[in-house]
C-alpha cells in the first residue's frame, strides 16, 4: 500500500463541525492556515480551472466580517424572520474563532465547464481544508448562512455576480474533547450492479 490507509480512514471519519463558541483562545498559527490553503488547492477541477478563491480573516479583520455579517443579516433578514439570537451569533462567531476563511467560486471563461463543476470543486477543496485542519487538531466549521448568497456579499467580498460565495470556515483549537460521530451504514446508501 502506497500510503498509510488506517490513518487517512481516522481522518476522514474523525472530521467534525465543531462550532466557535466551543474554541479555545489558543490561536492558529498563519503558517497552519497556509498549509490548510494550499492542500485545498489540491481538489478535483475540471479543465484545470482552479475555480476555489480564499479570504483570510485573522486578527483584527475578523471585526471587519463580523460587523458585515451582522449588519446584512438586520439588512437582508425580514422584521418578521429576524432573531436576535442569530443576530448574536453573526456577530460573535468571528471572534470566537482563530481564524474565519470565507471560500468562493471563481466563475471562469469556458462555458462549456457547467457552474455546477465549479461549485463542486469548491466543495471539495473546503473538504481537503477541514480534513487537514481535523490531522492538526483544529476545529473546523462550514458555516453557510443565507445571507452569503446574496448579491450585496458579493459586494463586500469585491467578486463578480458570476461568483458565489460557499461560505465561511471557522477555525480554532476546541476547548474539550474531540466530538464522536456516526454515519448510516452503506448498505442503507448503495445500489451494486454487476
Amino acid at each position: 500500500m502506497k500510503y498509510n490507509l488506517s490513518e487517512i480512514t481516522e481522518i476522514i471519519k474523525n472530521r467534525r463541525t465543531i462550532y466557535p463558541q466551543f474554541y479555545s483562545s489558543r490561536k492558529v498559527h498563519k503558517e497552519i492556515i497556509e498549509h490548510l490553503l494550499q492542500n485545498a488547492t489540491w481538489a478535483p477541477t475540471h479543465g484545470m480551472t482552479q475555480p476555489w478563491r480564499f479570504k483570510v480573516f485573522t486578527e483584527e479583520s475578523r471585526k471587519i466580517l463580523s460587523d458585515t455579517l451582522s449588519m446584512l443579516y438586520k439588512q437582508l433578514t425580514p422584521t418578521e424572520n429576524f432573531r436576535e439570537d442569530k443576530f448574536a451569533k453573526m456577530q460573535a462567531r468571528p471572534f470566537q474563532a482563530s481564524a474565519a476563511i470565507v471560500a468562493y467560486m471563481k466563475r471562469g471563461d469556458n462555458p462549456k465547464i457547467p457552474e455546477i463543476e465549479e461549485i463542486s470543486s469548491v466543495a471539495c477543496a473546503i473538504q481537503n481544508l477541514c480534513l487537514t485542519a481535523t490531522a492538526y487538531g483544529i476545529g473546523s466549521f462550514w458555516s453557510t448562512p443565507k445571507i452569503i448568497y446574496t448579491k450585496e456579499m458579493n459586494d463586500f467580498l469585491k467578486i463578480s455576480d458570476e461568483d458565489k460565495c460557499m461560505g465561511i470556515i471557522y477555525l480554532g483549537y476546541p476547548n474539550d474533547e474531540w466530538p464522536k460521530g456516526q454515519r448510516k451504514p452503506i448498505e442503507y446508501l448503495t445500489e451494486w450492479y454487476n
